[in-house]
């Protein structure tokens, strides 16, 4: 398996012939789309999901319904190529198994509508990726890499660490990481990797178009 972190929240995953990439938002690198087999978007939010990233790929899109109707109404042009996933829906994209986790974007604040949000578990021949998109909400099975939401208005950090200790993955990777300033980072980088590396975990960071 080769992981690449594209800025922010997109991850792109190959395996055996097969590539695909999760969340090519606005703050990620169009060459994350380059050649995929397939696109996830967890979410409508544009950190997560921008029509020219997906103008940019001819492969087909999954995810949920919420985005697929923003994509119907700002990019119609690649709508026929989307494919609405449920909750705990299981498909399989090549050499890559896929369910969809979860329902909903964790609260950004209590006067706020909550907005749908999938998560998916991806089975990578024996290994077991999870991007949860903007959710603290695990797939109840053992995870071996988890992409880690490290920094978000929606989040504490100690509620970051817990989320990702809790889950257990040996191997922990930070997404969702262009809210806070380079200082800010730094910060956030101690302590998880402080109580993440305490409970045995490996955590790390990938700078953008760097592979783990």
């Amino acid at each position: 398996m080769r992981l690449t972190k594209f800025g922010h929240s997109a991850v792109r995953i190959e395996h055996e012939g097969t590539t695909v990439v999760l969340d090519p938002g606005v703050w990620s690198q169009r060459e994350s789309v380059e050649g995929v087999d397939a696109v996830l978007i967890t979410h409508e939010h544009v950190d997560h999901f921008h029509p020219d990233n997906l103008r940019a790929t001819d492969a087909p899109i999954y995810t949920i319904s919420a985005v697929a109707a923003q994509i119907r109404d700002v990019a119609p042009d690649v709508a026929e190529r989307v494919h609405v996933v449920r909750p705990e829906e299981t498909w399989s994209i090549g050499t890559i198994g896929v369910r969809a986790v979860g329902e909903l974007h964790a609260v950004i604040h209590p006067e706020l509508p909550r907005f749908d949000n999938s998560g998916y578990l991806l089975d990578v021949g024996d290994t077991t990726v999870f991007h949860p998109g903007d959710a603290l909400t695990g797939p109840g099975v053992p995870v071996d890499v988890l992409l880690a939401p490290v920094c978000a208005p929606w989040m504490r950090v100690s509620e970051g660490v817990e989320f990702a200790r809790g889950l257990g993955a040996a191997r922990n990777v930070a997404i969702h990481d262009r809210v806070f300033s380079p200082e800010g980072l730094g910060i956030v980088d101690l302590q998880f990797g402080r109580f993440l590396e305490g409970a045995g975990l490996e955590y790390r960071r990938l700078a953008d178009g760097t592979d783990l």
